[in-house]
């Protein structure tokens, strides 16, 4: 009997991110509130991993922060992939930036987290740390998908996604 295997990975889909910050611009270019304002939404860096934000006020850089929430939800991308808490806004000659990076990859606590939690819930199935991924396998399919089912219902403070399903 074959055995059957999924990857646990948290990343976010560049494409997808890519629309985002299109639309998220878009609707900066049109909002009536900013229209006077001078607001800036770029790229962190060229391998598109973060976006930065520079306004006038912590109001607009809250309403930037919530207008990119509301297209990343739209787009079916986890919210959790912005990782607010890690800088905080920077205030610098009237403007305000801040930079704000995308959580990519599980570390080996996170890792180590997610395998325990299989494990205990789901004892026949077998795990394995394989650098920032966590491979799942068994022999019945339904095992696999009741492991994904039990990792939606859990809130991490990260992203979660699966591929790899074989």
């Amino acid at each position: 009997m074959a055995d059957f295997s999924f990857d646990i990975v948290s990343e976010y889909d560049k494409a997808e991110m890519n629309n985002v910050f299109d639309q998220s611009q878009r609707e900066i270019n049109n909002r009536y509130d900013f229209k006077s304002a001078n607001i800036v939404l770029e790229w962190l860096d060229g391998d598109k991993t973060g976006i930065k934000i520079i306004g006038e006020n912590q109001y607009q850089l809250d309403a930037i922060v919530d207008i990119f929430r509301k297209k990343l939800s739209l787009r079916g991308q986890n919210l959790k992939t912005l990782d607010i808490e890690i800088n905080k806004p920077n205030e610098s000659n009237f403007k305000i930036s801040w930079e704000i990076p995308f959580k990519k990859g599980l570390n080996q606590e996170k890792a180590k987290q997610i395998t325990s939690l299989i494990r205990e819930t789901f004892p026949k199935t077998k795990t394995q740390i394989q650098g920032d991924a966590v491979r799942v396998s068994s022999a019945k399919k339904d095992d696999l998908q009741s492991v994904m089912a039990l990792l939606r219902t859990k809130d991490f403070d990260y992203p979660l996604s699966f591929n790899n399903f074989r």
